[in-house]
Formats: C-alpha cells, structure tokens, sequence
C-alpha cells in the first residue's frame, strides 16, 4: 500500500490527498469517475462474481470505454494475485516505503 501512496503523492504533488485516499477514498476529495473507479475495484477484489452489467453500465456512465474496464479488471487482478502472492511468502515492503 505504501509503493501506492508514494505514486500517488508523486503524481498529484499532494501528499495530503495521498494520505486521505490511503485512509478511506471515500472521503477523499476525488472526483466521480475515480471514485467510481475505486469503488468498482473494491466491488472486483471482494467477490467478482457479484460484478454486474449495471456496474459496468455505471462506468462507462463515467465516461470508461469497455476498452478502459478492461484494463482495470486486468490491473485489479493483477495487484489482487501480487498482494496475495507476497502475503503468503511473508514479503515485507521495502523500508524506504514504510512511513516512520
């Protein structure tokens, strides 16, 4: 989670935002589509099988093109399979990423 925030806070040059979406997204000051966003990629790492075609139809409703839901169930997979991967094997992030 930390390598995330750190891109995060790299990209926007708001560490504060980083800090706030790492917390809870939810109340995170982001707009409709990224929220959107999110909120599907906690609906897929949940339980994909509850996904639905009025969730993607609520995306693309965010502007996403079915090409755009592609690549975020690909990503989401991914992270999901290297989250679990490095859980299981005891991985501990690296210490540059570990906030003091």
């Amino acid at each position: 989670m930390e390598a995330h925030a750190e891109d995060l806070r790299t990209v926007s040059g708001d560490g504060q935002l980083a800090r706030r979406v790492k917390e809870d997204y939810r109340s995170a000051p982001i707009d409709g589509a990224t929220r959107a966003l999110l909120d599907f990629a906690v609906m897929v790492t949940r339980d994909a099988t509850k996904v639905t075609p009025r969730d993607l139809d609520a995306l693309r409703a965010q502007g996403f093109c079915d090409e755009d839901i592609l690549d975020a169930v690909e990503i989401i997979g991914f992270f999901n399979y290297y989250a679990r991967m490095a859980d299981a094997l005891g991985v501990e992030p690296e210490p540059h990423w570990v906030e003091g």
